[in-house]
């Protein structure tokens, strides 16, 4: 008999997408899953229409609101599988996704192995997303995997991975106390625990951006600050744990420079702990810089004023492209199930 997949589905305030992400999941071409959604207690029509499709493969439960992590915890707490397909709800599925994974997993006796897949960022069409390949997309080592994410500021979308139940139980729980980046800190733990990445070409996840996208986003919250900056040390730690050489120490600094604008210049304290990691590493860290179209900006009014206005640029050039692609998406359309426009 085939192993059984899981496809774990947390949900909240998801009534807009839920249901083209349900159908994807049903859509596989993997035939033995199963598929568990957790809502986390939302306030809009989650709940039916995750109900709508309760079946003997589909089961819905649902709690009061504790956020993503705890929810993910709970959705694995209930699955059956030999494998864990992680799902956000409002993220795609291409259609052979999982069974192509699978093919590659059954190749290997130690199912320790880490499967990985393509992706793509899509707002509305899914036949638009555009699948570019990165520096992640090879078969890695678990530290030669984290060193290139930190070294170039790159990363693989939640739903990208399969995992056995026998890795996913090694990794250890979604971390409920971290507000941001939760999804980084938990894959570090798994790729600690894997033999290493093998990446299977032509399976493929839709990561939609949505304003529900923007559950992680950093934003001025000091307590997503904090959780930002124990994440990255926890994921330093990982990584040195599993090789530190000089490339890795560089690497390490290089995602500290990178993330430090996130701090800077609210927190000066949580400045200084990366600025201290910095140095334990052997690197320092200079002050973030802005491109010119906020430098002056910031040499006339200061860095908060600048950086506020950099934030309110991008927040309205996402709005416009989403309202553009929502106006194309009728136009060809849009009342259409997304799934019709996959491969």
């Amino acid at each position: 008999m085939k192993p059984l997949v899981s496809i774990l589905v947390p949900a909240f305030n998801a009534q807009e997408f839920l249901a083209d992400t349900v159908k994807s999941a049903l859509a596989q071409t993997w035939e033995r899953k199963e598929i568990i959604i957790v809502d986390d207690g939302s306030r809009d029509q989650t709940l039916g229409i995750a109900r709508s499709f309760e079946c003997d493969s589909v089961k819905v439960v649902t709690q009061s609101n504790q956020g993503a992590a705890a929810t993910r915890n709970h959705a694995f707490a209930l699955a059956q599988g030999d494998y864990i397909q992680w799902l956000d709800a409002d993220d795609l599925l291409g259609r052979d996704k999982i069974r192509l994974q699978m093919e590659r997993a059954l190749q290997f006796a130690d199912p320790r192995w880490l499967i990985s897949s393509e992706w793509a960022y899509f707002m509305h069409r899914p036949h638009k997303a555009q699948f570019t390949p990165s520096l992640l997309w090879n078969d890695l080592s678990a530290v030669e995997w984290m060193t290139r994410k930190m070294e170039h500021n790159l990363f693989m979308q939640t739903g990208t991975w399969l995992l056995s139940r026998a890795l996913t139980e090694a990794a250890g729980p979604w971390n409920t106390k971290l507000l941001s980046d939760d999804d980084g800190e938990y894959f570090a733990r798994v790729l600690m625990a894997c033999k290493g990445v093998k990446f299977v070409a032509g399976s493929r996840v839709y990561y939609r951006i949505s304003p529900a996208s923007r559950l992680s986003y950093i934003g001025h919250n000091p307590r997503k600050m904090e959780a930002q900056l124990q994440s990255m040390e926890l994921n330093i730690g990982y990584l040195r744990s599993l090789g530190d050489s000089p490339r890795v120490r560089r690497a390490c600094v290089t995602y500290l420079k990178n993330w430090q604008i996130n701090f800077y210049p609210e927190r000066p304290d949580l400045v200084q702990r990366a600025h201290e990691l910095a140095k334990a590493l052997g690197g320092t860290l200079p002050a973030p810089s802005l491109s010119w179209k906020y430098a002056w900006i910031q040499k006339l009014f200061g860095w908060p004023t600048a950086k506020r206005s950099r934030e309110r640029y991008n927040r309205l050039k996402a709005r416009t492209r989403r309202t553009l692609d929502g106006f194309w998406h009728r136009i060809e359309g849009g009342s259409a199930d997304a799934m019709s426009s996959l491969p």
